[in-house]
């Protein structure tokens, strides 16, 4: 274990975010999501849902500045009486942990699949949540 780091990073994530480079995108998949199938680098995070490893994850990688949008969240099916309240959980995370406010972006299933795949890693998690999985696009560490 290391200080200042939450324990539910795993090796293999904290070496996939010191990796990741300006521009690169992680998916914080909720238990749901085909990670096996979209992802070339898929590291399990069983047991953690996407709240815990977003508020784990945030103070070590900035967002996107200069991206309109650093996040993504897959939009609701049309026509699904889903509510997703977990959304409004990640709004919160963001502003309390991001160095500048985000904006989010509400993205297509199915096109939300395909940027998933072209992601530079997939994180799967235990989360129970429907339409939990979040795309963060990684920044420039200035400080």
């Amino acid at each position: 274990m290391l200080k200042g780091i939450s324990p539910i990073i795993s090796p293999d994530l904290l070496k996939i975010l010191m990796e990741m480079g300006h521009g690169d995108e992680i998916v914080i998949a909720d238990g749901n999501f085909p990670s096996a199938s979209h992802g070339e680098r898929v590291v399990r995070c069983d047991g953690s849902g996407t709240t815990e490893l977003l508020e784990a994850i945030l103070p070590l990688f900035p967002l996107d500045s200069y991206a309109d949008y650093p996040i993504a969240l897959m939009q609701v099916v049309p026509g699904d009486t889903v509510k997703t309240p977990i959304w409004d959980d990640y709004k919160a995370i963001v502003a309390d942990n991001a160095s500048e406010p985000a904006a989010f972006e509400e993205v297509e299933r199915f096109a939300f699949y395909e940027r998933a795949k072209k992601a530079y890693a997939i994180v799967t998690t235990s989360e129970r949540a429907l339409y939990a999985n979040i795309i963060l696009k990684k920044g420039v560490v200035t400080t």
